[in-house]
């Protein structure tokens, strides 16, 4: 694909003979579209055409070839310029090579093969590059809001909003949100809208390391660090340089290590395990929890100190069921990829799939609706989606209790042990969350235990 395209190269040389050695010598090839200049001033001033190779003469009458380069450089430092000259000495090839010269080609009767083989080596280099651009620029369009969040409601729209503001600055975002909400999701939507999109996002599940191993995950380690370290390993956060690293499920992560992650995110620096060299970080970070923050620094189990550094700019992902008909939204988004994945038909939803959608509380927010969808379309008669499809595993069950036929009171006390199980039975929390007071929570538990009895 990018194969194709014409090289633009542009030979700046003020020896009108060598210009047109030069110009036959690359003219050969039929993909290279060349272009002379005698002077470094108007080769510069033709950047605008945006060559992809240069050749430079070293010695021009009105600029230094070093001075071409800078220029060359500042303008687009990915452009690969060679250094053509018949000057020997070693320091200034060297020095040239520095300051960034793809190469330093002396005027010899070697000159057209290493030129050619230079250039062949550019081309390759040129052709990755673009490749790399394309498929960062597809990441890109993959990441745009519209594109990777859908949904309509009002809830999402706050959410969308702040995503905005998140892109703008390289403020600390937190997110949180039930299991299954989107929060990676949300978090790559951020990076890949911002100024660093593109350099690297690094994702880390703290919940899925072992602790004993999280130290060394994070902030790599030096050869002989401990026994098993047979060489150096650079951590997350060194990986995530220039770009954003992402902490999903920050809440889990060991207190003793949390001290550290509080100095490394406010020196920008590290030492990895068993180095005493101090490296330099530039991130932005990105943190997720389903997990209530403020209330494991009230029971110990969070560092304040690090909460507040964390907190920025916070996000809370709605949970499904407060996303009125992003369910039927996302359920169709659902239908066409698996169809398209698997080669199916175009599958509809019926009106009473539909209505059996929305009356389900979807504790397992966006990642069961997916499972649940792709099931149904698999169940399908006629490419249709029926209510009759549709199941709702043994899990969930559970936990749509509206299904059931209960009294009153046995409604009421399974409501209040859902929020005591999902608050770790924190009364005071529950009774905000259910807006009652503890002496009702208590009198409800009394009456609990009575009848269970």
């Amino acid at each position: 694909m990018y194969e194709k395209e014409p090289v633009k190269i542009f030979v700046v040389e003020d020896d009108q003979a060598y210009t047109k050695f030069l110009q036959y010598v690359l003219s050969l090839n039929p993909d290279y579209e060349v272009s002379t200049f005698e002077n470094g001033k108007t080769a510069i001033d033709s950047l605008y055409l945006k060559p992809n190779i240069i050749t430079l003469d070293y010695t021009l009458p009105d600029m230094a070839g070093e001075d071409v380069l800078k220029e060359i450089q500042r303008v687009d430092p990915n452009i690969p310029v060679i250094i053509i000259s018949a000057q020997e000495k070693i320091g200034t090839a060297v020095e040239l090579l520095k300051s960034g010269a793809y190469d330093y080609i002396i005027k010899d009767e070697d000159t057209k093969d290493r030129l050619l083989n230079t250039i062949n080596n550019a081309r390759k280099n040129i052709s990755l590059t673009k490749q790399i651009d394309h498929l960062r620029q597809e990441i890109t369009e993959k990441y745009e809001f519209d594109n990777s969040i859908i949904g309509n409601s009002s809830a999402l729209k706050k959410v969308f909003s702040l995503l905005e503001k998140a892109v703008k600055t390289n403020i600390t975002v937190s997110i949180t949100g039930e299991t299954g909400t989107g929060k990676e999701l949300a978090a790559k939507a951020i990076h890949y809208n911002s100024k660093r999109k593109k350099e690297s996002f690094v994702a880390v599940n703290i919940a899925a390391i072992p602790k004993d191993l999280m130290e060394s995950e994070l902030f790599g380690y030096e050869k002989g660090a401990f026994t098993g370290a047979n060489t150096r390993r650079i951590g997350k956060f060194e990986e995530a340089e220039g770009g954003t690293i992402f902490l999903d499920e920050i809440g889990e992560m060991d207190l003793n290590l949390q001290a550290k992650l509080l100095r490394v995110i406010q020196e920008r620096e590290l030492s990895r395990i068993g180095g005493n060299e101090v490296i330099k970080l530039d991130f932005r970070l990105i943190v997720a929890t389903h997990r209530d923050l403020a209330q494991m620094v009230k029971d110990g189990a969070f560092r304040e100190d690090l909460y507040y550094r964390l907190l920025g700019l916070p996000i809370h992902l709605p949970p499904l069921r407060e996303r009125d008909r992003d369910i039927i939204l996302l359920s169709k988004f659902f239908m066409e990829q698996f169809a398209k994945e698997n080669d199916l038909s175009t599958l509809t939803l019926s009106h009473d799939a539909q209505t059996k959608l929305l009356g389900y509380p979807f504790p397992g927010n966006i990642r069961e609706l997916k499972s649940i969808i792709e099931l149904s379309a698999v169940m399908a008669n006629n490419n249709e989606i029926t209510a009759d499809d549709i199941t709702f595993n043994s899990l969930t069950k559970e936990s749509n209790f509206l299904f059931e036929e209960m009294t009153l009171k046995d409604y009421t006390f399974k409501i209040l042990r859902h929020y005591l199980d999902k608050y770790d039975n924190n009364v005071l929390q529950v009774a905000d969350k259910l807006d009652i007071g503890k002496s009702t929570i208590y009198r409800y538990l009394k009456e609990m235990e009575e009848e269970a009895m």
